[in-house]
């Protein structure tokens, strides 16, 4: 009889091309994707890969044992969260996740609270910028910064957001002293180029670093290399940079709650996100770019 476990090493290796993708995605060395799919033909009595030169390319029987085991592989997920929607106790594990960044400046008091209040509820946070697979049971809940955060999700728009584009202290300085000196500008390799309205205020600019992150922008910025564009949850709470002037705020994507429509029912997962949910909405002005504002409203 073929192992179950085995078949997953058959269906990595399809869906990624080949040995090595599969050894990737299951985190193991070539020679254990290569003895697993061997057991796996032995089971079956089939031959389900062509060892060619160029490398493993699945038969009619390795195509279909894929099929298979991607079917298992999903009902395998249905029954983790159909077990998961079970447990209406406020006890056991919760795993959220949420971006890296967003962890550390917004999440982490907010944990503090929640764990002081549900102290039986076990947290596991995976501060991650890539967006996890909720459908795959990877994590309970996700706190998302997107336009479109999924439609295979459920959950709420917590937080409008707004951005500016932020400068060094010192950089700021040596604009203010001589203003026809160009922008050095920080450029984000996955976005198409600084907003319009900087390349109106600012003509002049040159790019003096290319970064691949916001932990590498926060950093540039801090050690006047040069300004650039980010949430104003992040730039505004930084003592050594401030807004580059004549920029207007900038819109920025929204933070959403999230949780898979099969978990919505959970009762420690409505209540850990009408928790965290509240307590972001009363922080609105920070994200919208408006915190500065309330400190002086009378």
């Amino acid at each position: 009889m073929v192992d179950w476990d085995d078949l997953r090493y058959v269906l990595e290796t399809v869906r990624h091309g080949g040995l090595s993708g599969a050894a990737r995605a299951l985190k193991v060395n070539h020679a254990t994707v290569s003895r697993r799919i061997a057991a796996a033909e032995r089971a079956m009595g089939a031959r389900l890969f062509d060892r060619a030169p160029g490398g493993y390319r699945p038969t009619d029987a390795g195509q279909e044992a894929a099929r298979i085991a991607e079917r298992m592989e999903t009902a395998s997920h249905e029954l983790s969260r159909s077990l998961s929607a079970r447990d209406q106790q406020l006890s056991g594990a919760l795993t959220v996740t949420a971006p890296q960044l967003m962890v550390e400046r917004v999440l982490a008091p907010i944990l503090k609270d929640f764990k002081e209040l549900y102290p039986a509820i076990e947290l596991k946070i995976i501060a991650a910028n890539r967006q996890l697979n909720l459908a795959a049971h990877e994590a309970d809940v996700a706190f998302r910064i997107s336009d479109t955060p999924g439609d295979t999700l459920v959950g709420r728009r917590v937080t409008e957001q707004s951005a500016a584009v932020y400068v060094g202290k010192e950089q700021a300085a040596r604009l203010r002293a001589d203003p026809t000196l160009p922008l050095d500008w920080i450029r984000f390799a996955h976005w198409p180029g600084p907003p319009d309205v900087l390349k109106e205020a600012w003509p002049t600019r040159r790019v003096t670093l290319t970064v691949d992150d916001m932990y590498a922008a926060l950093a540039g910025v801090r050690a006047n290399i040069g300004a650039t564009r980010m949430p104003c949850f992040l730039g505004d709470a930084e003592p050594e940079m401030e807004r580059l002037p004549r920029v207007p705020l900038l819109p920025y994507r929204p933070i959403w709650v999230l949780t898979h429509a099969d978990l919505r029912g959970t009762r420690k997962v409505t209540t850990f996100t009408e928790f965290a949910a509240s307590r972001i909405n009363r922080m609105r002005p920070l994200f919208e770019g408006r915190f500065f504002d309330t400190l002086v409203s009378p």
